[in-house]
Formats: C-alpha cells, sequence, structure tokens
C-alpha cells in the first residue's frame, strides 16, 4: 500500500524524501514528457513549492503528498476498531449455525438457512443505520463527536454479546435475546462508524491547490492531492487487513476455549480504539459541521425538474433568463451537487458487489465446514482474505505508481469494473468448490447430512485448502472496488455533504444484504451450488454494464477534482 513516489517519508516508509527540494530557484528542467494538446509549461524562477499552473497539471508528472500524524493516528483507531468487527462476527455463523457440543463449535444451533438469514439481517440493519448517523454528524455534532458516539453504543453492544455468551448465560436460555440485543447495539454502532468514519479520515488530509515541486535531479512534479487521498485510504486499508487478522486468534479462541473468550478479547479492541481518539484529539482535525444544505439542495433538484431536467438549468444565468427570477443558491453549489450525484450513481451500482463480498462471512463458512478441516476451524479460513489484501495491496499501489510515472490513465470507472470482475471471478470458483464437494463421498451432495457421516463428524473427503483461492480473487476486488469506494464518495461529495454520500455507500451494502435475505431459501444443499454460480453471471454482466454506463466518467475526473481550486489555477497562470 505504499507509495514510492511520495514526496516525504512517512513514519517506517522508504521514500525519496532526500531527493526532493522545495527552495531551489537554480533550475527549469522538465522531464515529464508534454502532451500535444497541452503547451508545455513555462516554469518561472522562484521559491518552492508554489501554486501549479493548468498547463504544469496537465504535463508534469504526479506524486504523493506526506501523510500527516493525524491521518495516521486515525488510522490506527480505525484498524483497532476493524480488529473487533470482524473479530466479532467471524464466529457467528457457527455461534448460531452448530448446536453445543457439536464437532463444529456453536451455541445456539439454529442451522445453516437460519443463520445466514440473521447474518444477513444483521448487515441490513447496519448498513440502513448510517443515513441518520450522517444527517447528524453534517448538521449538528460533527464528524469526532458522532464517531465517538457511536464506538460508544458499540461497546454497549461487545459487552452484551460477551456476557450473554457464557456459559451459565447459554444455560438460562439468554444466548438467543442476547445475540438478537447485541447485534442492535453493534449495528448501531457500525453503521455510525461506517457513515462517519471515512470522510472523518479524509477530514486529516486537508488538501491543497496542487503544488509544483522540484527534484534535485531537476524534475519538475506536481504533489497531487488526489493521488494523496488514493495512498491515505489504501494505507488505511492496508492496516485494517492486518487488524483483520484478529480472526485467526477469535476463531482459535472459539474452538480451544469458548466464544466468550473471542468477544472478549475484541471488546478490548474496541477500548483501544475509543483510547486512542481521546487521548490524541488535540492532535485530530475537527471539522466543524456547516449546517443543513439538505434542503438547499432539494430546492435545486425541484427546480431541475421544472427546467428540463437538467442541473445546469438551475443556474442563475438560465433561470434570470428564462424566468427573470433569483436563485438562493450558487452556481458553485450546483456544480458540487452535480458532481455529487455523479459520485451516487457509480456507488449505487454496487449492489452485486456486497452481495459477493457478504458470501465469505456466512456461505463460505458453511461451505469450508463440509471438507477437511485438519483441526483449522472453518471460520478461520476467511483470514486469508485479511493476509490476501495484506501481500497483495502493495503490489497493487505499486502498479498505481508504475501507471502514474508513464501517464497511463487507470481512473476510478476502470478501477470498480476491475473489482466487479474479480469478485464475479471468485464466485465462479466457489461454484466450482461446491461442486467439488458434492463429487466427492462419502455423502456427496448432502454433506455431513447423510447415514455414512457418522452423526456429522465426518466431511466430504477434500482439503479445505482448494477453498483459499476464493480469499485471494476476492481480495483484488476487494481492494479496487472498497478503496475506490470510499474515495470516490469522499472526493466527489459536495464538502458539507460528504458524511450523506458515504451513508449511500452503506445503504447500497444494505440492499447487497436484502438480496442475501432473499437468496438465503437456496443457501442450503444442494441449491448452493446454483446460488454461487447465477450470482458470478450476473456480477460479470453488471461489471459490462456498469463499464459502458459510466466509462466517460473517468475521461472528466481530472476535470471534477480541480473544480475546488479552478479560481487559484486560474490566478497562477
Amino acid at each position: 500500500m505504499i507509495d514510492s513516489e511520495a514526496v516525504d517519508a512517512q513514519p517506517g516508509v522508504a521514500a525519496d524524501k532526500e531527493n526532493i527540494t522545495r527552495s531551489d530557484p537554480t533550475s527549469n528542467s522538465i522531464a515529464a514528457k508534454t502532451e500535444k494538446s497541452v503547451p508545455p509549461p513555462t516554469l518561472e524562477w522562484g521559491t518552492y513549492p508554489r501554486d501549479a499552473t493548468e498547463g504544469e497539471i496537465a504535463t508534469l508528472r504526479h506524486v504523493t503528498d506526506r501523510i500527516p500524524l493525524a491521518a495516521w493516528i486515525v488510522i490506527l483507531a480505525g484498524a483497532a476498531e476493524r480488529a473487533t468487527y470482524f473479530g466479532v462476527i467471524a464466529p457467528w455463523q457457527n455461534y448460531m449455525q452448530n448446536p453445543r457440543g457439536a464437532t463444529i463449535p456453536g451455541a445456539l444451533g439454529l442451522g445453516q438457512s437460519m443463520a445466514t438469514n440473521i447474518f444477513n439481517a444483521f448487515f441490513l440493519f447496519s448498513f440502513l443505520t448510517p443515513m441518520a448517523f450522517a444527517l447528524l454528524s453534517d448538521i449538528h455534532s460533527g464528524r469526532y463527536k458522532s464517531l465517538i458516539a457511536g464506538l460508544a453504543i458499540y461497546l454497549v453492544g461487545c459487552l452484551l454479546l460477551l456476557l450473554t455468551s457464557l456459559p451459565v448465560a447459554l444455560d438460562h436460555g439468554a444466548g438467543v435475546p442476547g445475540l438478537v440485543l447485541a447485534m442492535i447495539f453493534i449495528g448501531l454502532g457500525a453503521g455510525c462508524i461506517r457513515a462517519t468514519y471515512f470522510p472523518f479520515l479524509g477530514d486529516q488530509y486537508v488538501q491543497k491547490k496542487p503544488q509544483l515541486l522540484r527534484h534535485k535531479n531537476g524534475e519538475h512534479v506536481i504533489v497531487d492531492g488526489t493521488r494523496t487521498l488514493q495512498l491515505l485510504y489504501n494505507l488505511y486499508y492496508w492496516f485494517t487487513n492486518i487488524a483483520a487478522l484478529s480472526t485467526i486468534v477469535t476463531t482459535f479462541l472459539e474452538k480451544e476455549v469458548d466464544f466468550w473468550a473471542a468477544y472478549a478479547l475484541c471488546t478490548v479492541c474496541l477500548c483501544v480504539s475509543i483510547v486512542i481518539l481521546i487521548v490524541f484529539a488535540e492532535r485530530i482535525v475537527k471539522v466543524k459541521p456547516q449546517g443543513n444544505n439538505l434542503p438547499l439542495a432539494i430546492k435545486v433538484g425541484l427546480c431541475a425538474t421544472r427546467s428540463g431536467w437538467k442541473l445546469d438549468h438551475t443556474k442563475q444565468a438560465y433561470q434570470t433568463v428564462h424566468h427573470g427570477g433569483t436563485v438562493p443558491w450558487s452556481d458553485k453549489f450546483v456544480d458540487e451537487l452535480k458532481r455529487g450525484l455523479m459520485a451516487c450513481r457509480v456507488i449505487v451500482s454496487y449492489l452485486i458487489f456486497y452481495l459477493c463480498v457478504n458470501q465469505m462471512f456466512n456461505n463460505l463458512v458453511s461451505q469450508a465446514g463440509q471438507m477437511n478441516l485438519h483441526g483449522v476451524p472453518n471460520d478461520m479460513i476467511q483470514a486469508f482474505s485479511g493476509v490476501a489484501c495484506i501481500l497483495i495491496g502493495p503490489v497493487i499501489q505499486y502498479l498505481y505508481s508504475f501507471l502514474a510515472k508513464r501517464r497511463i490513465a487507470f481512473g476510478p470507472i476502470a478501477r470498480i469494473g476491475v473489482a466487479f470482475v474479480f469478485c464475479g471471478g471468485a464466485m465462479a470458483y466457489a461454484a466450482g468448490v461446491q461442486k467439488l464437494i458434492y463429487n466427492t463421498k462419502p455423502c456427496y451432495d448432502q454433506p455431513r447430512a447423510c447415514p455414512a457421516s457418522e452423526d456429522g463428524r465426518l466431511p466430504n473427503d477434500i482439503n479445505v485448502w482448494v477453498q483459499i483461492p476464493v480469499y485471494f480473487v476476492l481480495a483484488v476486488g476487494e481492494i479496487f472496488g472498497f478503496v475506490t469506494a470510499s474515495e470516490y464518495a469522499y472526493s466527489k461529495a459536495p464538502p458539507d455533504m460528504k458524511t450523506i454520500v458515504q451513508a449511500l455507500v452503506q445503504l447500497t451494502a444494505c440492499v447487497g444484504s436484502a438480496l442475501g435475505m432473499a437468496l438465503s431459501p437456496v443457501a442450503k444443499d444442494p441449491d448452493v451450488l446454483i446460488m454461487y454460480a447465477c450470482i458470478a453471471g450476473v456480477m460479470v454482466l453488471a461489471a459490462a454494464l456498469f463499464y459502458w454506463r459510466f466509462e466517460k466518467y473517468d475521461k472528466i475526473d481530472e476535470e471534477m477534482n480541480q473544480m475546488d481550486f479552478q479560481e487559484t489555477v486560474e490566478s497562477a497562470r
């Protein structure tokens, strides 16, 4: 995840800081290739850094800025919270599906279909709640206070889960009601974090106008805020996947001790996240809420419906000429809203993507339980998704730098399209694994359910490690998909509606979970094979339709990113 092109070294990260000088007026050489459509920039003598001109932005090589300390603090706090989240949900399928005392660890004995349905209901609920917290954050409390409140609610849920998973509580029938209450509190807390965390992390890097710097070797480069934001979210995703390895610990605790031990560890991790954010509160950037612009945005939308359904027709000049009146919003607000709506259209397309990713938390766990585990907990296998992200993440970040050096476009729409294809491929492979299971004795298409399984003790004779490629292929899709969605939602949303747009990302995930609930009746043997195959086909088709519909957005991406700096760029020319 580390960009070797970073302008300044981050803590513990090798970068080329020694090759950068910020004050050297003695050279005006240009190393970057000049595009034919844009005249080569005239580099003036003076002190660096300075605001870059339009010609310099178009022709010179772009590099990333230094990641500030505040961002590192927020990344570490977020990683601790993710360790809690993944550590909690990893044992849930077994906790709900299997009875106590079974070969595979369990507690409630609800069966695979019911457990999968409850799991998807939790996802649906936790993805529905972000919008309410987003409105509260953007209008009243701000992102920091909302985040702390969400973590406190989250902590209550973890404590409930811990207490009701104790053997004495299970013996007295507290397991199911305790799980329901815990899921409500965890869902509320996770929903608040989903809405506020990504915009809050983006706030920690105060984006500047594109800056011109000069290497000691004479090359002039542009410090690119967009690439820095991309690096920031890639770093967060890399650290959270390290934190997600908590699933290895919690699943072994579940197997070797009991579920309560796994949930106790998760509760401690969440406390660490809260402590980090409170102790370093003075070093964190806190953007104050700027009021409620949602009603104004609605008015712009209504005005557009009366003006040919075009947002550009809501601008002052058009309204004056055609309607002879004035409007209470600026042209810049309309442009920001237009850009935000473009991001919303892209985000809504993630529907099937979330359906694919959610499989690793329920049905793929059950699939692993149908194979020879060789002493490994079946719900630990999903931890290889995090391992894959840790290994593949730096490779993808290197790919971004490689393409940027050669000025090869690989915009967000292209990255999302690639993510969709990889997710479809992962589901196709999962279908192939399921077919192998059904072709293997002793129970064939009824694993652990035939007399030859000795009351469910004997799985089908196939090694669980054949499932690992599913998680590696999904990891590539996650890196391209999740990181790009967060970056796109933050960079394209209006400044005072970033949390609301981020909540829309979670609302799309909510619909994906609802689809998972609709499919839960077929999430059982032998129908689950057809389910995997259908999801794979639909995901690949969705990737093709997505790229066909939105590919044009990549062509204007740089123009949209520079919208906030247009006046400054013009004055620097």
